[in-house]
């Protein structure tokens, strides 16, 4: 691997500074609608903020590249978009009551309202990427449309049910690193780059994507509520096996396995209390082996775009697995 430094935090966001607020103003003139209940809404998704690492990221495969057109500000805008109707529709799938620490908008406007908001966010996500006249834009936003919906569906089908660790994995990409991966291929598609850059940037947007939703699984178990903005433990609340769960549960005794199997089964804590559940994945060492497992994605990251050119840009990408990895929420 390539001895270039790695970024520091105060240099990816000076670095970036100028052209994410450029996206978070693209942003939020894409979501004026000329019904005002979908300007509302979108309002106030957009006020709820975000880590915003999907145009990040996009921004920095661009960068890497040498492209500088406007494009990147547009599809930066797309996939924030993109992300952001996603919320919605999972707040409504999961019944839930809080997003980021603040009531999640299905509760003040109602499913119905917000449902449409979304579709409609989903929509004018694709209606910007037309303006590029990019048919491998199109191509990546459908494909990965599908794959967004086909894992939301099959996550609801296994609810409630033990999954293996291959189940998992589909799941966490369809859900969330395949939006990764495309943020990525996006930049390569805006500066027109060959085949194997348009690899290895898929490849890091991937395996980022992957250690990404780990940690969040991890932190949904363990983070504060705080912290979270949300419910702990929200997962096993609503019937979902993630990693560490899946490896206490094949490790586990007898008695730990059906404690398990009770709350996914329950989908609450009424019969196992979450500190009990704790108990157990502290005791295999589950948790540690889910973070392990999702440090090993964000060096397979770093290492997926060893053969970049140096610049800002590739020393910013080398930082963004070791944020993913590291933080609290």
């Amino acid at each position: 691997m390539s001895t270039i430094s790695i970024a520091t935090a105060n240099e990816v966001s000076e670095l970036l500074r100028e052209d994410l607020c450029a996206i978070e103003r693209e942003f939020t003139r894409q979501s004026v609608s000329p019904v005002e209940m979908v300007t509302d809404i979108a309002t106030y998704l957009i006020a709820g903020g975000g880590k915003r690492i999907r145009p990040l990221l996009l921004l920095l495969s661009a960068k890497a590249l040498g492209c500088t057109s406007q494009a990147r500000i547009r599809l930066g805008a797309v996939v924030e978009m993109l992300h952001t109707a996603t919320l919605v529709h999972d707040d409504i799938i999961d019944e839930a009551d809080t997003r980021r620490g603040r009531p999640s908008s299905n509760t003040t406007w109602g499913n119905a309202k917000c449902v449409l908001a979304g579709d409609w966010l989903y929509m004018q996500s694709f209606r910007t990427a037309l303006e590029e006249r990019n048919f491998r834009v199109l191509d990546l936003l459908i494909s990965l449309t599908q794959q967004m919906v086909e894992g939301e569906l099959l996550q609801m089908e296994k609810l409630g049910h033990l999954i293996n660790e291959e189940e998992y994995f589909d799941l966490i990409y369809r859900k969330t690193a395949c939006l990764f991966k495309v943020s990525m291929q996006l930049g390569t598609a805006i500066a027109e780059s060959d085949d194997d850059y348009d690899q290895q940037m898929g490849e890091y947007g991937r395996n980022l994507g992957l250690a990404f939703q780990i940690v969040d699984d991890v932190l949904d178990l363990t983070a504060a509520e705080e912290v979270l903005g949300k419910p702990a433990a929200s997962d096993l609340r609503e019937g979902k096996a993630t990693l560490a769960v899946i490896h206490a549960l094949e490790r586990g005794t007898g008695a730990d396995r059906e404690a398990i199997r009770t709350v996914l089964a329950d989908r609450s804590f009424t019969r196992v209390s979450h500190p009990q559940i704790l108990e157990i994945l502290h005791r295999h060492g589950s948790l540690d082996y889910a973070m392990d497992t999702a440090c090993a994605y964000a060096e397979a990251a770093r290492l997926s775009i060893a053969e970049l050119p140096g610049s800002d840009a590739k020393r910013a990408l080398l930082w963004v697995p070791g944020f993913v990895t590291s933080r609290d929420r």
